[in-house]
């Protein structure tokens, strides 16, 4: 029988943790690529794996390896690098009966806070788990470039970065300035470094904050106890649809983000789309998502620096007016997520040809 790509079928499994709805990046990228394949006419069957990944236990590995076993050979299975690096010898069972695709956001080794065992634990897995795959895509250059660490040959490797939804230009706010932080409460997103940043900074402000919450119970906890020594100054909220969200960065002034590593930082992207000038601590692939011209970096983890530079911008109403023209030559620049989506096919395409 001939292949269903032999026959001109665009097929496709696609799998990620349970739930597949969280607000984080990785999983609007994951939505947003299934949709805008599924525009472009393919048959995408989504799979939900069991929620324990990247942690899973005994019990959800063997659920995974038979949800590996039932898969009929032929069709390309995308599989999210948050269950892919944590199941090697699962997806090493099947790698010569399955055309076995990793979407690597970032390595499961390089998330904040673990410790070294973990790392090492890991980091030996992912390196396992990528050599049995067909090939690996990953969102961001720096993301492809960390890779090499990790064994992964450049010619079993694409680049598909996130796409970006158009919006209007930020108006900004009436009162004092308003800063704007979309990220996941997880001890990652630096939150609390950001926190203690502002508390010297000198010059007005506020500050929302948008975010998956019940990621990181510590942290979160951590972050609402800073906040709260800030009163009104500082708002709290959990994740907020679309139209909420966009009204956000419309109202904005300047965007902010403290994370210790992005694998890209798709929010910085959204900034840009609304012509936000951004300060942010450069961990990952920020310094390469973010444009020089509409930002304003320093190292990860470093309050002092942070302060610094926002105590700069706030101050100097020349430096806000540069950066915010960089981010808006930024944006014409930017692709949507049709173009991001017919990338992604490409790069399947190429990888199980």
């Amino acid at each position: 029988m001939r292949r269903p790509e032999a026959m001109g079928m665009k097929r496709l499994v696609f799998a990620a943790p349970a739930p597949l709805d969280l607000a984080t990046g990785g999983y609007v990228y994951d939505r947003r690529i299934v949709q805008g394949l599924r525009a472009l006419g393919w048959d995408v069957r989504v799979a939900e794996l069991p929620s324990g990944f990247p942690a899973p236990t005994a019990d959800e590995l063997d659920a995974a390896a038979r949800w590996l076993e039932d898969l009929p050979p032929g069709v390309p299975v995308v599989i999210d690098g948050l269950a892919f690096g944590a199941m090697p010898e699962q997806v090493r069972a099947e790698a010569e009966r399955l055309r076995l695709i990793a979407l690597v956001h970032h390595p499961l080794a390089d998330e904040t806070g673990l410790d070294a065992l973990t790392v090492e634990r890991l980091r030996d897995a992912e390196t396992v788990a990528l050599e049995a795959a067909t090939g690996v895509i990953v969102t961001s250059p720096f993301t492809a470039r960390r890779l090499d660490a990790f064994g992964v040959p450049p010619g079993r490797l694409r680049v598909v970065e996130p796409g970006v939804d158009r919006q209007p230009l930020a108006a900004g706010s009436t009162g004092d300035p308003t800063l704007l932080c979309v990220a996941s409460y997880s001890q990652r997103k630096g939150h609390d470094v950001l926190l203690r940043a502002l508390a010297r900074v000198r010059h007005p402000w506020r500050l929302v904050c948008v975010g998956a919450v019940g990621l990181d119970a510590e942290h979160e906890a951590r972050v609402r106890a800073l906040a709260a020594d800030f009163g009104n100054r500082v708002t709290l909220l959990g994740p907020q649809p679309q139209a909420d969200l966009q009204a956000l960065y419309h109202e904005a002034d300047l965007f902010v983000l403290a994370s210790y590593y992005e694998g890209y930082g798709m929010v910085l992207a959204e900034a840009i789309a609304a012509g936000l000038p951004i300060v942010a601590t450069a961990g990952g692939a920020t310094r390469t998502t973010a444009p020089a011209d509409a930002s304003l970096l320093v190292q990860a983890g470093d309050v002092t620096a942070l302060a610094a530079a926002l105590e700069r911008v706030l101050g100097d109403a020349e430096l806000r007016a540069r950066l915010t023209l960089g981010a808006r030559a930024a944006r014409e620049r930017q692709a949507d997520w049709p173009t991001a989506a017919a990338a992604f096919a490409r790069a399947v395409q190429e990888l199980v040809a």
